[in-house]
This record gives structure tokens, C-alpha cells and sequence, in this order.
């Protein structure tokens, strides 16, 4: 069974205790801070709700004492009630939709921002089976739906109800008879409303997962945008987003008549309800057992009770709507991420000790990345990973920084199991330059301060000129705050790399990981990205991920690595003398420079 088909089917079941649950939940965790506004904008759409009822029962003396008893006194009064009337539902009506949009918005970004929070603590295999476009989706498009919670369901509660309420006094009041000929068709409605109900939430819940994948495809699609120019890719991934985006049309078409229908329905009833009141009604009224002005305020008050009728019926199909969403909502904020925290977490070593893997385990699904992995990384010294893509090596900076869990085995740092530590403290151990430095869309001083706002503008400087960045900064429009662009776009692969070795500097964390920080440079970059390396390394532990050889021949200790497993370790020279695999690595990666170089 398909993931998609899993989701449908557990929608199906979404019963109306589990519907009761989940308006609890959302009630409780989101809703019930802020009830004292819901309370008062729940009482001024009472209070514009109930002026319809008076407004029909207005009818009575305004036709029977106004237009047919031609009483001017009761003209200037009666025109005066309808006028406060229509004032006090004008200010009712202003005042509950200024409070109920400020308080579904404030409902909405805080679960949003809740939301936020809780994604991000999930670990990396949770990220990488879920892309960002869909997470984009469920956080803004999901919770977005909770808006309809304050603004239509609430709403429909509030005035609509008191409207139906106050209206059906009036009728019940002219003639009870009248009343329940007018209203011989709702029962009718209630199983067809059931059948359309489980309609809509299947049909929203297609539309939910169509639109995470639209999301998905925009965000692939800008991120990629280079490589669809080159391969001129542009035709094709516009017809992939049009066929999302057909199917998207189809949904919410469907959705939007599931919603519709029983409102329609309650049209068509209401149509028969009318046409035998006046069958009945009109015989007494011409009998002159009843008066004009009673049956304009029974008519008024039922044409206007069919409308909040309407409404409440179309509440149904929003709540439906509504509740897919928080039913996926509470289902991803119910995830829980697969590695746990130190429950009495020990304190980090003072003086940093040296850090070991002993018989490391990890899998990805199926696919066993790490098979008793062990070796150490001396305090203070440089550690090189080699081997070929697929050996696991950034598997090993993962481990360390407990971005994934182990399946089996045991890393330590100062002899301590680092599930030992408590989370934020061993990453604060840690500094990390990768190849690919992940900037922001803001100033490249934001970028290397990162909310940093202790930093002195003298340090500031020396971090600058420690990374070489002093050398480029001022040749940027706007000098430090100059922006930085999508991903850092706007700067070079070299000076990227800079600014990222500045963050590190300023970080100053006794350990050092370094991914393949310079194998997307030019020389002349990578000459200066590597002194700067350099200085970074100094006095810190440091593990060093590479392809280019050349970079890691002065390391302390060479860690070679195939398939998961360690298979050579020691120095540049002892490892050259056993002729084993590091040697055919070097032989071939330098074989390679010189044929590059012939041609």
C-alpha cells in the first residue's frame, strides 16, 4: 500500500470523536491564550447575529401600523429602531472582524513558529526523506488552514447560530405551524451531509499532498536553476509543474463542489419549505385569520434564517477541510526524532581528550554505510579521512555531531560515550567547513556574526583578516553589509568559502571538521582558503575530509577508508611504504594530474 493511499484511508476514519479530539488539541495548545478576545468577539457576533431577528419582527408593526394603519407616530419610531439597527450591527460587525483576524493570525504564526521549532529538532534522516518544498508546504499551507477555524467556523458559531436562534423565535412566535412546514425538508439533509463530508476530507487531503508537491517542484526548480539554463531544461520542468498544476485545479474544483453542496442543498429545501408556507399561509391570510404584516415578518425572518442556515451547512465542509489539516498538523508534530537526549547528561572535559569510533554500525534503510568503523583523532592534532565517494567519511562527521545515531558501536571524545553529553554542548564543540558553505539571504556581516552580538569591531576585524576576507570586502558595494545573496550567490565559490572560515574562527571550539573545503577552488583561491585552514587549525583537534591528496600529506595521522570500513591508517610516508591502498590512491589520482597535464 502507498504512502499516499495510507494517508487517504486514515482520513477516512477521522470520525467526529477524533474531529472533537483534535479541535481540543488545537483548542489547548494554541487557541485558549487568547480567549478572552475569541469571548469577545464571540459576544459582538451574538450581538449582530440577533439584530436579524429583530430586524424580521420590525416587519409586523411596520406594515400592519405603518403601510396598512397609516400611523405617522409609529412611522418615526419604527424607522428609528430599524436605523440603530443597522448601527449597532455596522459597529458589532467592524469591531468582531478586526479582533477574530488579529487573533486567528496570532493562532496561526505561533503554531507556525511552533511548528518551526519542532521540525527543526528532527534528525537528518527525517530531512532527507522529506523534502523542503513539502515541509514548506506543511507549515505554511496546513497550518494557514487554521485560519479558517477563528475566521469561518467560529464566525458561523457565533453570529450565524445567534442569527438562526434569534429568527426562529420570531417564526415559532407568528406560527408554529408555519415554522415546521418551512423547515420539513432539513432532516432530509443529514445523510447526504455525512457522504459529502467524508467527500471533502478525501478531496482535501489529495489537494494537501498535491500542493506539498508543487512547493517541492518550485523549490527544486529555483535551487537548480543553473543546470535546467545549461540543459535547457526549461520547457520540461514547466510541463512537470503544469501537470501539478492541473491535477491542483482538479482537486480544489472538486473540493470547492463538495463544500458547495450543502448549502445548495439547503437552497433546494428551503424553495419547498417556502412554497408550502405560502400555500398555507396565504389561505389564512386571505381567510383574514392572519394579518399582512405578520406574514411579511414570518417571510423576512425565514428568508433571512436560510442564510446563516447556508452558512452552518457550508461550515460543515470547511471543518472538514480543516480537520485534514490539523490531523496532519498533530501527525507531524507526534514525530519524534530518532535520536534522543542524555537524560543526565555529564559535563564536557575541560581539557579536550582525544575523540575514538569503536565498531560503528549505521544504515541508511537498507543500505549499510558504516561496518565497524574504529579509529582515533588525537587532541590537538590533524586527522585525514581518504577514500573513494561511498567509503562513509562524511558519514563519520555526522556521527560525531550526532546528526544521525549509530546502529551499533561506540564513539567517545575524552573516553565519555557522546550520548553521554548534552546535545547543544558537544555541537558546541564543534566547527564545520564543508564544500558547499551554506550562506543566508542577508549582509555578509550577518553571515559570519550569525546573531552574534558580543563581537567586538576590533575582533570582528582580526577574524577577517585571519580568514581573508579583509581582502576582498572592500571591493563589495557595500563593504561588510553588502548582501551575500540566495545561498550566497553573490559571492564567489572562494570567498564563500572565507566568510564560512570566519564563522568557524569566531566560533573558536577546540574541534574542527573540515569536508572538502577547498575541492571546488581554483588554485589561486585555494591557496588562500588553505592558508587560512591552516591558521584555523592550529592548536584544535582537527578532522580533515579529502580528495585531493596533496592537501592532507602533512597530516598527523591518514585514516583510509573502503565501503565503511577503516583499512589503513598512519602517515603520508608510512602509508606510501606499505604500498597498500592509500598508495594506489595517490598513484591514481597523480597519474591522472600528469595525463591532465601532457594534454
Amino acid at each position: 500500500m502507498s504512502k499516499r493511499r495510507a494517508e487517504i484511508e486514515n482520513v477516512d476514519d477521522l470520525g467526529w470523536g477524533e474531529q472533537r479530539k483534535l479541535f481540543g488539541w488545537l483548542w489547548r495548545g494554541y487557541m485558549r491564550q487568547h480567549w478572552l478576545v475569541i469571548l469577545i468577539a464571540g459576544l459582538l457576533m451574538s450581538i449582530e447575529g440577533s439584530m436579524l431577528g429583530l430586524m424580521s419582527y420590525m416587519m409586523k408593526p411596520m406594515f400592519d401600523e405603518v403601510f396598512v394603519g397609516g400611523n405617522r407616530d409609529a412611522m418615526v419610531w419604527v424607522g428609528t429602531v430599524i436605523m440603530g439597527i443597522f448601527i449597532v450591527r455596522a459597529i458589532a460587525n467592524v469591531s468582531q472582524r478586526v479582533l477574530i483576524t488579529r487573533a486567528s493570525a496570532k493562532i496561526t504564526f505561533d503554531l507556525q513558529t511552533r511548528l518551526l521549532q519542532h521540525v527543526m529538532t528532527l534528525d537528518t534522516l527525517f530531512h532527507q526523506a522529506n523534502p523542503p518544498g513539502y515541509l514548506m508546504d506543511r507549515i505554511r499551507g496546513d497550518s494557514g488552514s487554521i485560519r479558517n477555524v477563528a475566521n469561518v467556523i467560529i464566525t458561523g458559531v457565533g453570529r450565524d447560530v445567534m442569527s438562526l436562534v434569534s429568527l426562529l423565535a420570531v417564526v415559532l412566535w407568528i406560527d408554529w405551524r408555519w415554522t415546521l412546514i418551512a423547515l420539513i425538508g432539513v432532516p432530509l439533509l443529514v445523510a447526504p451531509s455525512l457522504f459529502v463530508q467524508r467527500f471533502v476530507r478525501q478531496v482535501s487531503l489529495r489537494n494537501r499532498i498535491n500542493s506539498g508537491k508543487m512547493s517541492t517542484r518550485l523549490d527544486e526548480i529555483f535551487h537548480g536553476i543553473t543546470p535546467i539554463k545549461l540543459n535547457a531544461l526549461e520547457a520540461y520542468q514547466a510541463g512537470r509543474f503544469r501537470d501539478l498544476a492541473d491535477r491542483q485545479i482538479e482537486t480544489e474544483t472538486r473540493a470547492s463542489f463538495g463544500k458547495a453542496l450543502i448549502p445548495a442543498m439547503i437552497d433546494i429545501m428551503s424553495g419547498i419549505g417556502f412554497l408550502g408556507v405560502l400555500l398555507y399561509g396565504g389561505g389564512e391570510i386571505m381567510a383574514g385569520e392572519k394579518t399582512l404584516g405578520e406574514f411579511m415578518s414570518f417571510f423576512a425572518a425565514m428568508a433571512l434564517a436560510f442564510e446563516p442556515i447556508r452558512r452552518i451547512g457550508g461550515v460543515s465542509g470547511v471543518w472538514q477541510a480543516t480537520a485534514v489539516s490539523l490531523h496532519r498538523l498533530k501527525g507531524l508534530f507526534d514525530t519524534r526524532p530518532r535520536l534522543q537526549h542524555a537524560p543526565n547528561p555529564v559535563r564536557l572535559p575541560e581539557a579536550q581528550g582525544d575523540i575514538r569510533l569503536e565498531g560503528v554500525e549505521l544504515a541508511y534503510g537498507d543500505l549499510p554505510v558504516l561496518r565497524g568503523t574504529t579509529f582515533t583523532a588525537r587532541a590537538g592534532e590533524t586527522t585525514a579521512l581518504v577514500g573513494l565517494s561511498g567509503a562513509g567519511k562524511s558519514t563519520v562527521f555526522n556521527v560525531l555531531t550526532r546528526l544521525v545515531e549509530t546502529d551499533d558501536g561506540l564513539v567517545t571524545m575524552s573516553g565519555t560515550d557522546i550520548r553521554r553529553f548534552d546535545l547543544a554542548d558537544l555541537r558546541g564543540q564543534f566547527s564545520m567547513v564543508t564544500q558547499d558553505a551554506l550562506l543566508f539571504d542577508e549582509s555578509v556581516r550577518e553571515n559570519i556574526l550569525l546573531d552574534r552580538t558580543d563581537v567586538s569591531p576590533e575582533r570582528l576585524r582580526e577574524i577577517m583578516d585571519a580568514a581573508h576576507i579583509s581582502d576582498f570586502i572592500d571591493a563589495l558595494s557595500e563593504g561588510l553589509d553588502s548582501p551575500a545573496g540566495p545561498r550566497g550567490s553573490a559571492l564567489s565559490g572562494g570567498q564563500r568559502q572565507r566568510v564560512a572560515i570566519a564563522r568557524a574562527l569566531l566560533r573558536d571550539t577546540p574541534i574542527l571538521l573540515l569536508d572538502e573545503a577547498t575541492s571546488a577552488l581554483d588554485a589561486q583561491s585555494e591557496a588562500i582558503v588553505q592558508a587560512a585552514l591552516e591558521r584555523l587549525s592550529e592548536g584544535r583537534t582537527t578532522l580533515v575530509i579529502a580528495h585531493r591528496l596533496s592537501t592532507v600529506r602533512n597530516a598527523d595521522k591518514i585514516v583510509v577508508m573502503e565501503a565503511g570500513r577503516v583499512v589503513e591508517e598512519g602517515t603520508h610516508d608510512e602509508l606510501l611504504q606499505r604500498n597498500g591502498a592509500y598508495a594506489d590512491l595517490y598513484r591514481l589520482q597523480f597519474n591522472e594530474a600528469d595525463s591532465s597535464s601532457d594534454a
